[in-house]
């Protein structure tokens, strides 16, 4: 059964209790990885796999995620800006114990690629907070793996093939 979350502005990306953050750099430019991440929603399971679904919702003001596990989503997009910044909050969720979550993807250029700086801000009880401070390291593997993928995804020419020796 989905719960609501304490509704949260986008500020709370730099204040919450909790903040995982990670960078990747993709040879992919801004606009390439904005539209991945915010007009492409339902590629997200192609190079996320912790993602089994995405969809939009409300004409883009929202989506519905289902993740490896069980974990389903109903977020509201906070900001849209393309090239920069993509950021949700998370609405309605089925995971135990958290109170308030927002996602901020924040896009800079890094040569003729994209710096991509991910924070996931969440609230909730001590358990939960060291919980996820512990899984830090599994998080951020599967971020730079996704953020692999999605350079790959987005620029194969730049990227040989295994065993083609390019």
């Amino acid at each position: 059964m989905a719960r609501r979350l304490r509704l949260v502005e986008l500020d709370f990306a730099a204040s919450a209790p909790l903040r995982l953050a990670f960078t990747a750099e993709l040879a992919a430019p801004p606009n390439a990885v904005y539209r991945s991440l915010a007009q492409e929603v339902g590629s997200w399971p192609s190079w996320f796999t912790a993602v089994l679904s995405a969809s939009p919702t409300g004409g883009g003001a929202g989506r519905t995620v289902r993740l490896r596990g069980g974990v389903r989503f109903r977020e509201t997009v906070m900001a849209a800006d393309p090239e920069r910044r993509y950021a949700y909050r998370i609405d309605e969720t089925n995971a135990p114990a958290v109170r308030a979550m927002v996602e901020d993807w924040s896009l800079s250029p890094a040569g003729p690629g994209t710096r991509v700086r991910w924070t996931m801000a969440v609230d909730g009880p001590a358990p939960l907070l060291t919980l996820m401070r512990l899984a830090r390291p599994g998080v951020g593997r599967s971020f730079r793996d996704a953020m692999r993928r999605l350079d790959l995804r987005l620029t194969p020419a730049r990227h040989p093939s295994p065993g083609t020796g390019r």
